[in-house]
């Protein structure tokens, strides 16, 4: 079985993704935030046309393995909070608790980024060397995920992400 271009690109950029998110430590904060603008709305675009040519079987459901274990995953996210100091946390307006609440709701970039980072190091690891079925059954599971639950944490990182990028005062022009 031939992946068709898109599941390939897709493929590429979630390694991309999860390399930038486990280096981030050694990573300077602009670099971090530019990447992470440079390629959430890349994966967006990627996961949004994945596509799958082989039918997958009725009773073969599509799931991710988990590879990721929590330790893991805390260290990263401890990483990214650090990197961002009070600049991880953002106001969140697309919370489903927004509408039953009179104050704000909080949410932390370096979570979301590492939800999504578990997400995609599932998947990656998942499809490392995997015979095609597997593969295509992963594809199938990270849309699905996609379509239900990343995407719009996705979006949500891209409005914090771009404030970070581009507010500039007279003491942090020196570091954007």
């Amino acid at each position: 079985m031939e992946l068709n271009t898109n599941s390939i690109a897709f493929i590429g950029l979630c390694n991309e993704y999860c390399l930038a998110v486990e280096n981030a430590r050694e990573t300077q904060l602009r670099d971090f935030v530019a990447s992470m603008l440079r390629l959430l709305p890349r994966i967006y675009i990627a996961a949004t046309d994945l596509t799958v040519t082989r039918p997958i079987e009725e009773d073969d459901e599509p799931y991710l393995d988990s590879y990721l274990d929590e330790d893991y995953y805390e260290s990263v996210r401890r990483e990214i909070e650090s990197l961002l100091g009070a600049d991880d946390v953002y106001l969140e307006v697309f919370e489903e608790d927004m509408k039953y609440s009179d104050t704000p709701i909080g949410a932390s970039i370096a979570e979301g980024i590492s939800d999504i980072f578990q997400v995609l190091y599932n998947f990656i690891t998942m499809v490392r060397e995997a015979p095609s079925e597997t593969i295509d059954r992963a594809l199938v599971a990270v849309k699905d995920d996609f379509d239900s639950y990343w995407s719009q944490k996705l979006c949500n990182l891209l409005r914090p992400l771009n404030h970070l990028r581009y507010k500039v005062s007279d003491e942090e022009e020196d570091d954007f």
